[in-house]
C-alpha cells in the first residue's frame, strides 16, 4: 500500500480519439436510490428499504478557451441539429509516469449545456469555458 494519497492534479480526458487537456473535472458520481416498502400485516413498524434505480450527476468540464478551438460548440450544435452524437468519455487520473491509476468511463455522453467565459475589464485571469454533459453509466476502475 502506497504511503501517500493519490494527488488529484495529473489527469487526462479523451473523447471522440481526441486527448484533451482540462484544468477542471467534476459530477463523477452515483448515488442508488432507495424504495421503501412495508406490508400492511408486517410485525415490524419499520419500512424495507431496498436498492432501486442509480442516477446520476451531470459531469463538468472546465478548460482555457483557445483561439479557433471550437470543439465544444460543434459537439453541443449536433444537439441543437437534433442528431445528439453521443459520446465515451475516458477521464484518466495518472501517476508520474503519466500512466492511468485510476480511471473513470462515462457511456453514451452528450452536451446539455456550454458556458462561455465571463468577461471583466479589469480582470487579470484566463478566459475559462465549461461545458456540462449527461451520460447513462458510469464505471469507476481502481488500477
Amino acid at each position: 500500500m502506497e504511503e501517500y494519497p493519490l494527488p488529484k492534479f495529473h489527469f487526462q480526458v479523451e473523447w471522440g480519439g481526441a486527448k484533451l487537456g482540462f484544468t477542471e473535472v467534476s459530477g463523477l458520481d452515483a448515488e442508488t436510490e432507495v424504495i421503501e416498502y412495508r406490508v400492511g400485516t408486517s410485525p415490524e413498524y419499520t419500512k424495507l428499504k431496498m436498492p432501486g434505480m442509480t442516477k446520476h450527476s451531470n459531469a463538468t468540464f472546465k478548460r482555457g478557451t483557445y483561439k479557433g478551438d471550437n470543439e465544444f460548440y460543434e459537439w453541443w450544435n449536433t444537439v441543437a441539429l437534433n442528431t445528439i452524437e453521443r459520446r465515451d468519455i475516458t477521464i484518466s487520473l495518472l501517476d508520474e509516469a503519466h500512466a492511468p491509476v485510476m480511471v473513470w468511463k462515462l457511456k453514451n455522453a452528450w452536451p446539455s449545456k456550454v458556458v462561455s467565459t465571463d468577461l471583466k475589464a479589469d480582470g487579470n485571469e484566463t478566459a475559462i469555458e465549461s461545458i456540462e454533459v449527461v451520460y447513462d453509466s458510469l464505471s469507476i476502475q481502481n488500477e
